[in-house]
């Protein structure tokens, strides 16, 4: 769970800034039956520390009554990205070496201007969730 002194950071004046799930984890979603109203529950969750926090911008978060894990890499908390998806029956946890590439996965994220977001919805590599239209 997230340390109480990490949450303030996590929370943007005004609420929650942006929510993505790349194209790979969006079709592994539809997949296992995980809307994008369930994802959007879970961010809530995540907001309020729910969440296990694995360090350098990584988190993961059980979703689907438990039965899935999700890990969402963010940028300065202000934009989530649900990356992975693995059922819990498949397998206990991600490998160490995993751990260390979503990190580095977060590093880069976290460099991504607003033109580089962009561009990654316009080429549907990333699909953006829980905004108004």
């Amino acid at each position: 769970m997230l340390e109480k002194s990490l949450k303030p950071a996590l929370l943007k004046p005004g609420g929650l800034d942006r929510v993505f799930k790349t194209a790979w984890f969006a079709k592994e979603a539809r997949k296992a039956k995980i809307t994008d109203n369930e994802l959007c529950r879970a961010i809530d969750q995540v907001m309020q520390g729910q969440v296990d926090d694995l360090g350098g911008g990584v988190y993961k978060k059980r979703l689907n009554d438990n039965m899935h894990r999700s890990i969402i890499v963010a940028k300065a908390g202000l934009h989530w990205r649900y990356t992975y998806l693995y059922a819990k029956k498949d397998r206990e946890n991600i490998a160490p070496d995993e751990l260390a590439a979503f990190k580095k996965l977060a590093k880069n994220y976290s460099s991504a201007g607003d033109a580089r977001i962009a561009a990654l919805l316009i080429e549907k590599e990333l699909l953006e969730i829980c905004h108004d239209d």
